[in-house]
This record gives C-alpha cells, sequence and structure tokens, in this order.
C-alpha cells in the first residue's frame, strides 16, 4: 500500500473515530428529521438525505422523518387551473387545494418509503389522520381565514411509539383531522417540533435552504455554531434573526422548552448534511440549546 492510499484510509479512520462518542451518546435516542426545501427537488440531494437518515437507523439512532411537499403542491394547484396563493406565507387552502395537497403529500410520503426500502430498512408512510397522530384546529393568519389549514391542538404518538419499538422508520406527511373529521393541511415546521416535543426526541434536524443562523446574515462564514434560547431571543430582538427565520428560530426555541433536547437547523443544500452536523465536532449548521445546556463546540 503507498503513502498516498495509507493517508486515506488513515482519514476514514479518523472520521470513523471521531463519530465513535456521537454514536455511542445518541444510541437508542430519537430523532426528528423534518424534511423540506431544495434537498427534496434535487434528486442527488434526496438520495444523500435518505442515506444519512438510514445510516442513523443502522448505527442506533430512532429517526422519524417528517415532511413537506410545497412545491410540488404548488405544481399541482396550477396544473389544475388555479393560483397558489399565500397569507402570510401561509397557503391559502379551499377545499380543492386541500385535496390536491393530501395527493401530492402521501404521494411524496411513499416515494421516501421506497428509497428507504431500497436501503434495506423497512420505512412505514403515516398521515397525520392515522392513529388520530395529529389533531388540529382551524387555524387562523393574523385574524385572517385560510381555509383548510389546521393549528395542531394534540399529538397521540403512540403510533409512533409503537413503530420505532418495531424497528420501522416511520415517515408523516402532515395532515390532520379536527374535531369534526375533517382533513387539514399542516405546516411541515409545526408538525416536526409537535411530533418532537411528544416524543420527547433527543434531536429536531430542519433541512433548510440556508446555512444555518449567522452573524451577519449576507455572510455564511459568521455562522454561529451554537446558540441558547436567550441568545436567539437577543438576535430576534436587534434584527439579525428576521423574515421567515424568526417563525422558525420561534418554534425550535418553543421545542427546547418543552423538553428536546437540541434542534439544529441545516442547509439541507449540502450533501450529507445530517452526517456532518452530528457526528462531528463542530458540525455545519446551527444547534439550538437550552440556556444550561452543556455546549460541544464555543466559536
Amino acid at each position: 500500500m503507498d503513502n498516498k492510499t495509507m493517508e486515506q484510509v488513515m482519514e476514514k479512520a479518523e472520521v470513523l473515530v471521531e463519530a465513535l462518542p456521537y454514536i455511542q451518546r445518541f444510541n437508542r435516542k430519537i430523532i426528528v428529521v423534518k424534511y423540506g426545501g431544495s434537498a427534496m427537488i434535487d434528486e442527488e440531494l434526496k438520495q444523500h438525505v435518505i442515506q444519512d437518515v438510514t445510516l442513523l437507523k443502522l448505527v442506533g439512532f430512532k429517526p422519524i422523518i417528517v415532511h413537506g411537499g410545497g412545491k410540488d403542491i404548488s405544481k399541482w394547484v396550477e396544473k389544475s387551473g388555479q393560483t397558489p396563493e399565500f397569507v402570510n406565507g401561509l397557503r391559502k387552502t379551499d377545499a380543492n387545494t386541500m385535496e390536491i395537497a393530501e395527493m401530492v403529500l402521501n404521494r411524496v410520503n411513499k416515494s421516501l418509503v421506497s428509497l428507504v426500502q431500497e436501503l434495506g430498512v423497512n420505512a412505514i408512510g403515516i398521515s397525520g389522520k392515522d392513529g388520530n397522530l395529529l389533531s388540529v384546529e382551524k387555524k387562523f393568519s393574523e385574524g385572517q381565514d385560510i381555509g383548510y389549514v389546521g393549528e395542531i391542538t394534540e399529538v397521540n404518538p403512540k403510533i409512533l411509539f409503537d413503530l420505532l419499538e418495531k424497528d420501522f422508520l416511520p415517515i408523516v406527511c402532515p395532515i390532520g383531522l379536527d374535531k369534526n373529521y375533517d382533513t387539514y393541511n399542516i405546516n411541515a415546521d409545526d408538525a416536526a417540533c409537535a411530533i418532537a416535543k411528544a416524543v420527547s426526541a433527543e434531536k429536531l434536524a430542519f433541512l433548510t435552504d440556508t446555512a444555518g443562523v449567522c452573524k451577519d446574515p449576507d455572510d455564511e462564514s459568521s455562522l454561529i455554531s451554537e446558540l441558547t434560547i436567550s441568545e436567539a431571543q437577543g438576535l430576534i430582538d436587534d434584527g439579525t434573526i428576521s423574515g421567515g427565520m424568526i417563525p422558525k428560530m420561534r418554534s425550535c426555541m418553543d421545542a427546547i422548552d418543552k423538553g428536546v433536547q437540541r434542534v439544529h437547523i441545516l442547509d439541507g443544500r449540502v450533501a450529507h448534511c445530517l452526517l456532518l452536523e452530528i457526528f462531528t465536532n463542530k458540525g455545519i449548521g446551527t444547534a439550538i440549546l437550552n440556556d444550561n445546556a452543556n455546549r460541544y463546540y464555543v466559536d
């Protein structure tokens, strides 16, 4: 074996050694992955995400995927002759749009199941309607009626615990029922947060189209690796965190407050971002943690 080949082999060994304490620490722990953004559209990135989650399962994690499908829904709404409408960032969902959304989300759900199955792991796709997983009430956007959009009122995690216990990987599409058993579309970020809280997840990871939280939003090199709830609130107050990142950050903070140990905001456009964040010392995204939690890395 020549020197170059030996160096490559040693580099691989070092990667595995660096991952070992994280594998030990999170063995048999639940991690919820909110899957959306570009990573759902780009086929190569999609393969990487599924490989990452499958590997997490095989090394002892208990992953749960919660997925969106907004771009596909908009595409099919347009094909039906309608124009997608949004109010304050939320999709206005009439009865016809709700029917399209459920069809599209279930199609996405089963395609993800197939990808996981191809890698030798048993997955089961479920809707929030199954087993009363996600109960909702009608959601309003700043007082405006936006149709069949649901606010989660209760999570019944029994079906998820049962699937995890039987060694399945659950894949959840964000559709729920209200008390009259009407069907509602749910924001996937909200669904992932609610599920993570209900199952007392060790980690909740958001795959986004941003590098994470940066001190300078226009400079990705200013990425903040770890952020406490108090620090996050300070960045909201001073305007560093703004726009669409504010509701996502508030969801992260609420999840931490309700018992989730760490929430990770990751750039889903980076191949194998989940593995890089979870199994390396510094990671590549931003981890949100409680004020009294131990930091892994300090900038």
